[in-house]
């Protein structure tokens, strides 16, 4: 079919503009549930503005609309919500699906949360927003240069925002459409410790304690799922949590609030209060057939609630308001995209059925509401919130989201891993998911998967404390994550982070106001200044054009990130303190500013009570600061020039840096709220105070000494001690990380031409393993592998790693990974079971081992993705993804030769081997991985007798 323009109209305002395929198919898209209120997108506005761009479309037979936007060459592409690697989107393609993406990779291409959203930079300088404004399953493709294509299964609206001239219009422009953050408690704003899990209660107070005696700042302390009673949510293990209200009432005389993790499985258990209620209520998601549907969680066999029923989200918030009773100050949820265990898709099937509310789109399936499920969750979580306590300001967590999530819920960015990859990899989310509209965010600081060092937790926490939204977080099996589980140094630089975070609370607390009511950002891109991120619109770590001033809190370290301040700018900052309980209106305030190239600056001060609703009656006060020249720039004036809010201003002293070049400033001390006119030094005077503060740092950083990568040991860490170094294979087609101190893994295959990475994990686990068993992880896995030779590329165009590990008992396991310059497009791994030193009471024979390869495949799109191959036998095989494993022995196993192929990337990983050296064949499907295992026979070995698997990947395009 030929592409065809699309029908315009204005909604909202004349730069917001919808498409449609045409006037006739406008009534058959479902409502949105982006827009707030629904009713607006549907709105026409009488305008006579004319579209600058067109977008066109194609239906297929399948009833998929595809939409096409073509832009002037040289735009650049942003936003998408979240996604994972680079800031920058162009030549990209995603899939809105929310995914359970433990140890997600650079190239995953979808996450926890949808956003059908593309910011657009033109070469003009303008910006743009496009929406793709429907809850299916959308294809994002940007991979053809300057242009913008959606592709979903239903007829839905694009919408057009802009071009503005900047990029804060546009992020109001879409805040106008799909609703801002609501205001936050303030505690919300420091820094958070979670950990999977703190148990059980004395854990926690210990957890507590200890922040307050190594003095570090902290207001939050987070609960998971191991305090229920076998993860039945609402519910407290009466060993482990016996008394909730008594530990809150411990950690409020502390100074911290509790947040706890309450999930959508509800267990399957006729004698759990919660199930029976449900089922009363006829809450349930069904299935095809219309019965409750059944899917593993943790708590084993669940039924999931269906949100999109107005009467189940009351139900359910009123779960919450009895929940919150219990000394909770704040409610996680996760696990809400939904995940479900024991399935290839990692949650519930596409044609289970929701009885969704008319004007959320009536009864449809699964694939309808997948997306908008954690959205509606947190929905009805934070309505219970207010429910319980109507007036204060709810906190609520989700983990799943979509366009709009913004209005119930703070969000972060998923199980990360502990590695610098996603420590840099988390600016870049944070950023987009700002760009999205969602702007309190961020990070497991330092990684939840896998154990972070000294360094990698310390300028993470850097940089971290410096995120909207700031939590430590790890998993279960890993070293502690504290801040002072790192050594004296780590828990200094820490500390020095986090009380620079509470330092600047006052001018966070002021762009969380402005992102409240206007839709403005809290963290943006290097552009949004005028050319990495910045805080607000002022504060930066990295030098743009223009007039940028240093500055610090006298916390001068070489693994903290350097602050500038832009000219022209004043920020509003706090004394130390170490939670918001120590903080009060009548605190001295602290202006810190950058003047412009005319001599002056200005900035906002927001504050209210910090808990109540009473802002929004006028209870607050909004201060504007001024700084100008005067006298030939001799004097600076300082003053306030508006004030807005019904609160009076305390009497407080007022305490100004004037900052004048390589943080060196110049300080006064006042009344707030009176004028305060700043004698200024000479010229020559001013470059002494420079040249002093220049010194000064140098002075620093001769006596501080910066993190080493390991200054401390933990016994669950393999290899802690020494330096490790990942060892790079490259070729025409791949670029491989091995790990030889932990099983002599491959962690990454990257396909350099799709840049897909086939093996993507983390260095403790998963990716290509091989084991000298039969056994799961057996002997081989996790032994550190001495490296024997490594041949590399540029010397005698060979890329050859060779290693080995002793098994203990004799036997030693070799492996020989190379990319030889006759082939360089394939990957050649031949691996050994040698028995080396076996005694002669033995008869000469070893145990009895089997050599097991056993790689684990990135499968993007499960139900498009299968194996192929033709069996020994020569019948021809097709596999789909069916969650559990598959064993193909004698006849039945591939003749030498299978393929991964992925229908809808339009590439294959094939595996030739020899067939002689494989005795079975294994397919494991497991969420969205597969593996494709080549197990060797089980035998005794002599050292005549090896065993031996040879065999080989490659990439092809089908």
């Amino acid at each position: 079919m030929a592409a065809s323009k699309m029908s315009c109209m204005a909604v909202l305002e004349a730069k917001i503009l919808r498409f449609d395929c045409d006037e006739e198919s406008r009534p058959k898209c479902f409502p949105s549930l982006s827009f707030v209120p629904a009713e607006r997108r549907e709105k026409r506005l009488e305008s006579t503005v004319k579209p600058l761009f067109v977008p066109l479309f194609t239906l297929d037979d399948d009833s998929t609309q595809t939409v096409i936007l073509a832009l002037p060459s040289g735009a650049s592409f942003y936003g998408t919500g979240e996604v994972s690697g680079p800031l920058e989107r162009t030549g990209k393609r995603m899939y809105t699906w929310n995914t359970d993406s433990w140890g997600y990779g650079k190239n995953s291409p979808c996450l926890y949360q949808s956003h059908p959203w593309v910011f657009v930079v033109l070469p003009s300088g303008e910006v743009l927003g496009v929406l793709a404004d429907t809850t299916r399953k959308c294809e994002v493709d940007l991979r053809k240069e300057s242009t913008i294509r959606f592709a979903a299964d239903c007829f839905y609206p694009v919408i057009v925002f802009g071009p503005y001239p900047a990029p804060e219009d546009l992020l109001v422009a879409l805040a106008n459409a799909t609703g801002t953050m609501n205001m936050p408690p303030k505690w919300a704003l420091g820094y958070h410790q979670c950990r999977y899990s703190y148990e059980p209660a004395s854990r926690v107070d210990e957890i507590s304690r200890l922040f307050r005696e190594h003095r570090i700042p902290a207001d939050v302390v987070w609960m998971d799922i191991d305090y229920m009673n076998g993860f039945r949510c609402f519910t407290f293990d009466k060993e482990k949590f016996p008394d909730p209200i008594g530990l809150a009432t411990t950690l409020r005389g502390r100074g911290f609030k509790a947040v706890w993790m309450i999930d959508p499985g509800i267990k399957k258990d006729e004698d759990y209060f919660i199930y029976n209620e449900g089922c009363s209520e006829d809450a349930w998601v069904v299935d095809a057939s219309g019965k409750h549907f059944i899917g593993d969680v943790w708590p084993g066999p669940c039924v999931f609630p269906d949100y999109t029923q107005k009467k189940v989200r009351a139900w359910w918030s009123n779960l919450i308001k009895d929940f919150v009773s219990n000394g909770v100050n704040g409610i996680w949820n996760d696990m809400n995209e939904p995940a479900v265990f024991k399935s290839v898709s990692k949650t519930m099937p596409e044609d289970n059925m929701h009885s969704g509310d008319p004007e959320m789109g009536g009864t449809q399936n699964h694939r309808h509401y997948h997306n908008v499920y954690g959205m509606l969750m947190a929905r009805a979580t934070y309505e219970g919130m207010l429910l319980a306590n109507p007036t204060k300001r709810p906190f609520v967590l989700t983990r799943a989201g979509f366009m709009g999530s913004q209005r119930y819920a703070a969000t972060w960015t998923g199980d990360n891993s502990s590695n610098w990859d996603h420590a840099h990899m988390s600016i870049a989310m944070a950023l987009n998911l700002s760009l999205s509209g969602s702007p309190l965010t961020g990070p497991d600081i330092g990684g939840f998967a896998g154990d972070a060092t000294a360094r990698l937790f310390g300028r993470w926490m850097g940089f971290g404390a410096l995120f909207p939204f700031a939590r430590g977080h790890s998993e279960k099996g890993t070293v502690d994550h504290e801040p002072w589980s790192f050594g004296d140094e780590c828990k200094n630089v820490c500390r020095l982070a986090l009380l620079r975070r509470y330092q600047l609370l006052p001018h966070l607390y002021t762009l969380v106001y402005f992102a409240h009511t206007k839709g403005l950002p809290v963290m943006a891109p290097i552009f949004f200044a005028g050319l990495s991120f910045v805080y607000g619109n002022n504060i930066t770590i990295v030098i743009p054009s223009g007039i940028w001033q240093r500055f610090d809190f006298d916390d001068y370290h070489p693994d903290l990130p350097l602050l500038h301040l832009r000219g022209g700018s004043i920020i509003p900052a706090g004394p130390r303190i170490e939670h918001l309980g120590e903080a009060h209106f009548e605190d001295p305030v602290t202006l810190i500013i950058a003047l412009d190239k005319d001599g002056n600056a200005e900035g906002v001060l927001y504050e209210d009570d910090g808990e109540s609703f009473g802002y929004q009656k006028g209870e607050f006060l909004l201060t504007h600061y001024e700084a100008n020249s005067r006298s030939n720039g001799s004097e600076v004036l300082i003053k306030v020039a508006g004030v807005q809010g019904a609160l009076k201003r305390p009497k407080r002293p007022l305490r100004v840096r004037l900052l004048i070049g390589d943080r060196a400033e110049i300080n006064a001390d006042g009344q707030d709220g009176d004028d305060l006119l700043m004698k200024l030094p000479g010229s020559e005077e001013m470059q002494k105070l420079v040249e002093a503060a220049v010194k000064q740092v140098e002075e620093k950083n001769a006596k501080v000494k910066g993190l080493a990568e390991y200054d401390i040991t933990h016994d669950k860490l393999k290899g802690v001690g020494a330096p490790r170094v990942l060892i790079e294979l490259s070729g025409t087609d791949f670029q491989l990380k091995v790990v030889p101190w932990i099983g002599g893994r491959i962690i990454s295959m990257v396909h350099k031409e799709t840049g897909i990475d086939f093996f993507p994990s983390r260095v403790e686990g998963g990716g290509y393993e091989e084991y000298s068993t039969s056994e799961h992880r057996g002997p081989g896995c996790t032994e550190e592998y001495n490296v024997l030779s490594r041949n590399l590329l540029e010397i005698n165009g060979e890329d050859v790693l060779s290693m080995e590990c002793d098994l203990g008992g004799g036997l030693v396991m070799s492996r020989e990974i190379a990319i030889h310059k006759k082939s360089p497009k394939v990957v050649h791994i031949t691996s050994q079971i040698v028995a080396r030193s076996v005694g002669a009471g033995a008869g000469g024979y070893s145990r009895i081992a089997c050599l097991r390869v056993q790689p684990s495949f990135q499968v993007p799109h499960p139900s498009e993705t299968l194996v192929k191959f033709t069996a020994v036998n020569g019948a021809k095989k097709e596999l789909g993804a069916t969650f559990g494993e598959t064993f193909l022995r004698g006849d039945d196993r591939p003749n030498g030769e299978w393929m991964l192929v992925d229908k809808e990337s339009g590439y294959a990983v094939v595996n030739r081997f020899n067939v002689k050296e494989v005795s079975v064949c294994l397919v494991h499907w497991g969420g969205a991985e597969c593996s494709l295992g080549l197990w060797s026979e089980e035998r005794s070995l002599s050292k005549e007798t090896p065993l031996q698997i040879s065999h080989h990947y490659q990439i092809i395009k089908v």
